[in-house]
């Protein structure tokens, strides 16, 4: 018997405010299903780009979220948060002499430090687990959190522009970051701060990419969850901006997703004539997304995560 509920992936444009929790819940209600989970948690202070998986769309998720991002962000410099962004009061301010000593070329040389590949101290109000527990709930119940460095990618940091108003308490500058999966943007401008001397954190950020799922092909959540749900883009489709996709028979996908180990005389149409094997591929059947199968030695396919198609 074949599946009815909602297969795919949608992409969506976050509301300033909203957790993304809460745009699960919402879409649950829109498509009229309860299997739905997103790729990488925003903040509620952000806005942008939220990938969603739908039915066995969920199984996906795990290959989107690690994939590069971008950013559009407003780093505000001269006081710092608790959280490193807007989502806390400031409590600390630069003294106004120092923050009048800083000019466009300094801001250059702190911004052109945290480019490539860098050790970054994610903020200490963030998901990340120390021994079991959320570090935000640690440092919500009064501890004192320490996190370690990781290592991340920023492939592109650019000053857009930059707002002077130093009598004010404040410069404001607009950047656009391209990063890995992991970097905390936010953590980016407390740096910037901390090398200036002046204090920074994050006022506004907007995700524009994640992987190949681009803002403009976003979908705002509307007020009213009876108008009719937007079409979602195939897994097939999906699986193809994340992975080397081959082709397979009907036998063959059968045979994979009952865990059999699939040979065939030639898969370089699909990945390629360079040794391959441990490598992770999408098999698709009649643009069905059979499963992610990894190549054995010899040029056999193993599923390792199954789609459980209708094959009839």
């Amino acid at each position: 018997m074949s599946d009815s509920s909602p297969q795919g992936i949608l992409v969506c444009d976050k509301s300033q405010g909203l957790s993304s929790h809460g745009v699960v819940s919402r879409i649950r209600r829109w498509f009229g299903t309860k299997k739905v989970g997103h790729a990488g948690t925003l903040d509620p202070m952000a806005t942008g780009v939220l990938v969603l998986g739908l039915g066995r769309g969920t199984k996906l998720l795990t290959y989107i979220t690690g994939v590069s991002k971008t950013y559009f962000a407003t780093i505000r410099l001269g006081s710092s948060t608790p959280t490193d962004d807007a989502d806390s009061e400031p409590d600390r301010f630069a003294d106004p002499a120092d923050l009048s000593g800083v000019g466009a070329a300094a801001i250059e040389a702190a911004v052109a430090k945290l480019r490539g590949s860098i050790d970054q101290v994610p903020s200490a109000v963030s998901a990340i687990k120390v021994d079991g527990k959320r570090s935000y709930a640690r440092v919500r119940a009064g501890e004192n959190v320490e996190l370690k460095a990781r290592r991340v990618e920023v492939s592109a940091f650019e000053i857009i522009d930059i707002r002077f108003a130093a009598d004010e308490g404040f410069i404001d500058v607009d950047v656009e970051v391209d990063c890995s999966s992991g970097t905390y943007v936010r953590a980016l401008a407390r740096d910037i701060g901390t090398d200036l001397g002046v204090f920074g954190h994050l006022t506004a950020l907007r995700r524009t990419r994640v992987g190949a799922f681009d803002i403009d092909q976003a979908v705002t959540l509307p007020e009213d969850l009876d108008v009719a749900a937007p079409e979602l883009i195939t897994l097939a489709e999906a699986a193809r901006t994340l992975l080397a996709v081959v082709t397979v028979t009907r036998d063959q996908a059968t045979a994979l997703m009952q865990g059999k180990t699939v040979e065939a005389d030639d898969w370089s149409a699909g990945i390629g004539s360079e040794d391959v094997t441990g490598r992770e591929v999408a098999v698709v059947w009649e643009n069905e997304l059979v499963s992610v199968a990894e190549v054995r030695s010899g040029g056999g396919l193993k599923s390792v995560t199954a789609f459980a198609i209708d094959l009839a």
